[in-house]
């Protein structure tokens, strides 16, 4: 087995692992990845499609699709879903733009635009979507019993 081929594995393992749901929670998470390729049509122009991974290699894009359903017989209300980034992937934004992220590994969030980076030489800087850790989407609708919905976030393979 190749080394792409290990990480696409790894990289599949270790981003559904680290989603399970909340314990308590009738909101049940699942997770795919895809790669994000242009298609060349007969007609000269590109299809973007998603592909399930086989093999992935540094540059490729990703994207990540996280479904939520209320497993539950009542509404869900409040509930927070919480991405690690997975190190080999450089985040590189969500559908949405409501979540919020940390570059600290989960210990402190906000919005990119508000986030700092401490440097070696204690001198700060803008945080970049490269700094990433985690992400965060805080979801305070009512999420009736049996509904569903998604949340996509997308990365490149460094």
């Amino acid at each position: 087995m190749n080394h792409a081929v290990k990480f696409a594995i790894l990289a599949t393992s270790s981003f559904t692992a680290a989603m399970p749901a909340m314990a308590a929670s009738p909101v049940e998470l699942t997770s795919d990845i895809f790669v994000e390729t242009q298609q060349k049509r007969p007609d000269g122009s590109f299809a973007t499609t998603l592909e399930a991974p086989k093999m992935i290699v540094p540059g490729d894009s990703l994207v990540f699709v996280v479904r939520y359903r209320n497993k539950g017989a009542k509404p869900a209300t409040n509930f927070t879903v919480t991405n690690p980034i997975p190190a080999a992937i450089a985040f590189s934004g969500t559908s949405d733009g409501s979540e919020v992220v940390s570059i600290d590994g989960g210990k402190s969030w906000g919005k990119l635009s508000q986030l700092r980076v401490t440097m070696a030489n204690g001198e700060s800087r803008a945080a970049l979507m490269t700094d990433v850790t985690h992400i965060k989407w805080h979801m305070n609708q009512m999420l009736a019993a049996g509904e569903a919905g998604k949340l996509i976030f997308r990365g490149v393979v460094k």
